[in-house]
């Protein structure tokens, strides 16, 4: 007998939380995972009652299917089915249950590892969920495909019903490559590896299927990480994590499913990050950095080009924005390098899985020694690159045609990333670059040299300092390089001719704690980066082109920049080269304006004076008493 709470629960979470549906099939047949000896009588009583209870109603489809009813939040409670929320609530509830499930797979995983090093487990993990996403958008693709060529209205009909024909169709890899998912073969479909969990073999099985992907999918080749067959974990863990991703309920559209797993991704991502401390931030840049760095290039179309691109966290948001402003995916082609193996693959997974189609280089290689992208001049470069390395230099970098305002010191890398993203930016291009604060003002071995010779071309577009603790690997503060070769913005209708200015932005009171040792920044403090930017350059927020909907209707306007003391200000070349060409914009800001009280300045003295006499005179007065308490111990002084 099954604990109906249990079962009731269980099944509820594999009910997708965007609003899809799942199959009753695929339900049973995923439940049975965790309740081997399920019926399907008992199966059947559970999902009726949370449809009697509205938490559940009926979708469509061959073989029955269930959603969440629209007033479903997380949890099993008893609702009145013609009750509905305000669609607001929904959507709050909806994004309650998302986070609740990230948190709930994040805290299972977590607990399966074990003694396994985080920087290992993570590639076990990632890869699971990977393999699950492109199993399910492929078998979602097949069951459109088998609707599409059963059905006499359309298209796709086969005008034949022999069931012979119908499966060499659904074999056809055409079908699955114009809609961008991936051929998966049968060993590699994940009821295969599903009902192989708890079989001593299946970290090879894993491997295999892998394997398999890649011969069928040339974009994948040397892509997915290999490494099952020999991972660290105690007996019967790699099968209970194969149970856990099984319950990860992608759904039918692959579009939702694709949000959602991108959404799971990304969270395990920021996880592992943090588990991992300061190794962390070697393949992970915090959201909230990444938000702002493309809120202010606003990359809205053309070649995007990160050099040092991690796992990918530059691309993804870029993408996001796009979408979010009325753009669509492929709008920009992505261009990548990479120089750590398995950080190359986390990337080309994370873009995959979001059907991004990329370029991250054939290999992963160093960008400074081995550029695998020479000829390419991108319309925006964005990069977090580690701060201040050491180790960078080697002897065939020497007169290379990338240093066109000075070789960088041999010590430090920061201005050669600098100078790399300049040399492969477009004319009307726009870099923005994560560095140390240091970058800013540090005059040693060339490198203040080379800072003057890049403000005199007029390069240096907007300079942002940030807030301490923003990111899980370095106590370092750090600052955002904007970069332009063109500051006219002559390609928006009210664009400001900004060239001989630096816009200096002082955001380090900015953010929230998220937690005792961390830092973010929250989308108001983001967006008032962003529009404090907009408002400078004298273009929309969202939509610098002169053809967007935005310029030509004057949405999304902002108001007229002005200088904020102790927040913003324009400044010139000249000023600039009266303090040495120091960039650090707490320099050129000023004070924060104080607001006056309206007590004139002879009372307000008065009244100070007298309340400092009166604390002086507590103060010598527990002095003295001390001095007593001392005294009566035998310690006088």
């Amino acid at each position: 007998m099954h604990d109906q709470a249990r079962l009731s629960q269980s099944l509820l979470a594999l009910v997708p939380v965007d609003g899809s549906s799942i199959g009753n099939q695929s339900l049973f047949e995923q439940l049975s995972a965790a309740f081997p000896d399920l019926s399907q009588d008992a199966f059947v009583d559970a999902r009726d009652a949370l449809i009697a209870q509205g938490v559940l109603q009926k979708g469509r489809g061959r073989g029955g299917s269930v959603k969440r009813s629209e007033a479903d939040g997380s949890a099993v409670a008893a609702k009145p089915a013609a009750v509905k929320k305000p669609a607001h609530s929904a959507e709050k509830a909806a994004v309650s249950s998302m986070d609740d499930l990230k948190k709930t797979l994040w805290a299972t995983a977590d607990k399966l590892r074990a003694n396994m090093d985080a920087a290992e487990y993570k590639h076990i993990v990632l890869g699971l969920i990977f393999l699950k996403y492109i199993s399910d958008s492929f078998a979602s693709r097949r069951a459109e495909l088998e609707r599409k060529l059963t059905d006499e209205s359309d298209d796709y009909y086969l005008g034949d019903d022999d069931p012979e024909l119908l499966a060499a169709e659904l074999e056809d890899r055409d079908y699955y490559r114009e809609v961008n998912v991936f051929w998966v073969p049968e060993v590699a479909r994940w009821e295969s590896i599903r009902s192989a969990a708890k079989q001593a073999d299946i970290g090879k099985r894993i491997d295999d299927a892998l394997a398999a992907i890649e011969a069928e999918n040339p974009r994948l080749k040397n892509i997915l990480d290999k490494r099952y067959a020999r991972a660290q974990l105690p007996d019967g863990k790699l099968g209970e994590l194969v149970d856990l991703v099984s319950t990860i309920g992608f759904g039918d559209d692959t579009g939702k499913a694709r949000d959602l797993l991108g959404q799971v991704y990304e969270y395990f991502l920021g996880q592992f990050a943090s588990a991992e401390g300061k190794k962390g931030g070697q393949f992970y840049t915090p959201a909230s950095i990444v938000k702002t760095l493309v809120a202010v290039l606003n990359p809205h179309h053309g070649k995007v080009y990160d050099p040092c691109c991690g796992s990918g966290g530059m691309f993804v948001q870029s993408e996001k924005f796009i979408e979010a402003h009325g753009g669509k995916l492929g709008d920009v082609s992505i261009y990548g390098q990479e120089s750590n193996p398995t950080t190359w693959r986390l990337a080309a997974m994370n873009l995959a899985i979001r059907g991004i189609d990329f370029n991250l280089g054939k290999e992963p290689a160093d960008t400074f020694i081995r550029n695998q992208h020479t000829d390419l001049r991108a319309d925006f470069v964005l990069a977090n690159p580690p701060f201040n390395i050491s180790d960078w230099w080697h002897g065939s970098l020497e007169g290379d045609p990338r240093w066109v305002f000075g070789t960088p010191p041999q010590g430090n890398a920061n201005y050669a990333w600098l100078q790399h993203m300049l040399y492969h930016l477009k004319p009307s291009g726009r870099a923005g670059i994560v560095l140390a604060n240091g970058s800013m003002s540090s005059s040693q071995n060339s490198e203040g040299d080379i800072r003057r010779a890049m403000v005199e071309a007029d390069v240096v577009e907007v300079m942002v300092a940030l807030p301490g603790q923003l990111f899980f690997n370095t106590q370092i503060p750090a600052c955002l390089w904007f970069l332009a070769k063109d500051k006219r913005h002559s390609q928006s209708p009210g664009g400001v001719d900004r060239s001989g200015q630096v816009l200096f932005i002082d955001a380090r009171k900015l953010g929230t704690s998220v937690s005792r040792v961390q830092i973010e920044l929250t989308d108001a403090d983001i967006e008032r980066i962003a529009e404090t930017v907009a408002a400078w350059r004298g273009e929309t927020l969202d939509a610098p082109d002169s053809t967007s909907r935005h310029s030509r209707e004057g949405g999304n306007l902002v108001e007229p920049y002005e200088d904020i003391p102790g927040f913003c200000r324009s400044v010139t070349l000249a000023e600039i080269a009266e303090h040495g060409h120091v960039l650090t914009p707490g320099r050129y800001v000023g004070a924060e304006e104080v607001e006056d009280d309206d007590e004139a300045f002879a009372e307000k003295m008065q009244r100070l004076t007298k309340q400092l006499g009166a604390q002086m005179q507590k103060g010598a007065e527990l002095d003295q008493l001390i001095r007593q308490k001392l005294g009566g111990l035998g310690y006088e002084f």
